[in-house]
């Protein structure tokens, strides 16, 4: 079958479709990545066709310019409050949250490439569409040229948590009192290709979700999400594993990554580095650092035990480290689980506090909110997800979880299954026939 992946111009979203990516095609599919422009060098540097569609999104150019500003708030209306307890979270917090979002992330990252997206379904005529998390236009693209369509999320599911309890208080509402943001604007994209609006082009046909159980959040069942669990595979781009990281080290190691946003999209991190490397220095550890040479300009001297390295792929160092510290995002969180490894978290916005939250209660992670994150409290966290016991049995029974769900390749089975269905639809579609044609 012929698969089209896409996903907003995001590389770390990207490189979580990879390791599904490759596996429907070592399963004999053919596959194509698009995305807008900027997402070329990643999709080629890991080996996938590519198709540029649209025009590059400005949506870190306003983020940065917000940030500038000092406008960007650590609760992220609507997904701030995705693990809250159902009764706490109000229609005023959900409206807000949607008249955000959707004007300023959503049709951002998706307008710029829905006419194209769509032209190339139409013409390459796909079987299958994966999209990513808010991709949303994949999905429309699907509907426009009658492929089966999945979602592909890169952690616990806030966006369908929050869709069904918006959902939820809008039908306790006054009709002339409700309003819809994303169902407004997904409409109008929708309506430009011919294709009516429903709640499937807002959680896909099926999601493909890679997050353990004990990470995942209630959703409603109005929505009716249909999950495909699959393994969380680690993968980090294209990379040299270098003699060093190729064995445990004699002593403990530490991993510090912050992130590739905090200085690829923001242009620095929200810590002072130096100071944090410098209270590292106290730790009975080696550390490793993950800094892009352009963040080490100021840094001067760094002390003994600290190993500063622009890059390194990420599950090879977890393979050898003792933990990690970590900015909370859901690939670096999910590499260093599936690696057994207790964990300090610096989460600063979006779903990242929660993820922190979840794990602390779990006992296989520290939450170190960055506000109150100083250097000494970080070198005495790391001192603490070095030598816990308790973390480190808590960070491996999620490990055990992560291992015991289906590897990508099994998933390529039932994939196979939902683009089967829709194929005998539409072939019974085109020929008037109501009844599903068999192959």
């Amino acid at each position: 079958m012929r698969v089209l992946v896409t996903t907003a111009a995001e590389k770390p979203h990207f490189l979580g479709l990879v390791p599904l990516a490759w596996a429907l095609r070592s399963a004999g599919h053919e596959v194509v990545v698009a995305s807008q422009p900027e997402l070329a060098g990643a999709v080629s540097a890991a080996g996938l066709p590519f198709a540029p569609v649209g025009r590059d999104h400005g949506f870190w150019r306003m983020m940065r310019a917000y940030s500038l500003l000092g406008v960007l708030e650590k609760d992220t209306p609507p997904f701030g409050m995705a693990d809250a307890p159902e009764h706490e979270v109000t229609w005023d917090y959900l409206i807000e949250g949607y008249r955000r979002v959707v004007p300023h992330w959503w049709r951002m990252v998706n307008d710029s490439m829905a006419d194209d997206l769509v032209d190339l379904c139409r013409t390459w005529k796909p079987d299958l569409v994966v999209w990513g998390s808010v991709s949303f236009a994949g999905a429309v693209a699907a509907r426009a040229c009658g492929a089966a369509h999945v979602r592909y999320i890169w952690g616990a599911d806030i966006f369908a948590r929050m869709r069904g309890l918006f959902l939820e208080r809008s039908a306790e509402r006054p009709v002339h009192s409700r309003e819809d943001p994303l169902g407004e604007w997904l409409s109008g994209l929708a309506a430009r290709y011919g294709v009516e609006f429903d709640e499937e082009l807002v959680v896909g046909q099926a999601t493909i979700d890679q997050v353990p159980d004990v990470l995942r959040i209630p959703v409603d069942d109005r929505l009716g999400v249909r999950y495909l669990g699959m393994r969380f595979v680690p993968y980090n781009g294209r990379a040299v594993v270098p003699d060093w990281l190729r064995e445990r080290p004699e002593g403990r190691r530490l991993c510090l990554t912050l992130g590739t946003s905090a200085t690829d999209r923001f242009g620095g991190y929200t810590l002072p580095l130096g100071e944090v490397l410098e209270a590292l220095g106290q730790v009975d550890a080696e550390v490793v650092a993950t800094v892009p040479l352009k963040a080490r300009q100021d840094l001067g001297t760094v002390p003994s035990n600290v190993r500063l390295v622009d890059y390194v792929p990420l599950h090879a160092l977890a393979a050898t480290s003792t933990a990690t510290i970590n900015h909370g995002g859901w690939g670096s969180v999910l590499t260093g689980l599936a690696a057994g490894l207790p964990q300090a978290i610096l989460a600063s916005w979006f779903d990242n506090p929660m993820l922190a939250r979840r794990l602390s209660a779990l006992g296989a992670a520290l939450d170190v909110p960055v506000a109150r994150a100083t250097p000494e409290l970080l070198a005495d966290s790391a001192r603490r997800v070095l030598e816990d016991e308790e973390l480190g049995r808590g960070a491996r029974r999620i490990a055990a979880g992560i291992r015991s769900r289906p590897a990508p390749g099994e998933l390529t089975v039932e994939l196979e299954r939902l683009a089967e269905r829709r194929g005998s639809v539409r072939a019974g579609a085109a020929t008037g026939d109501p009844r599903p044609s068999e192959r």
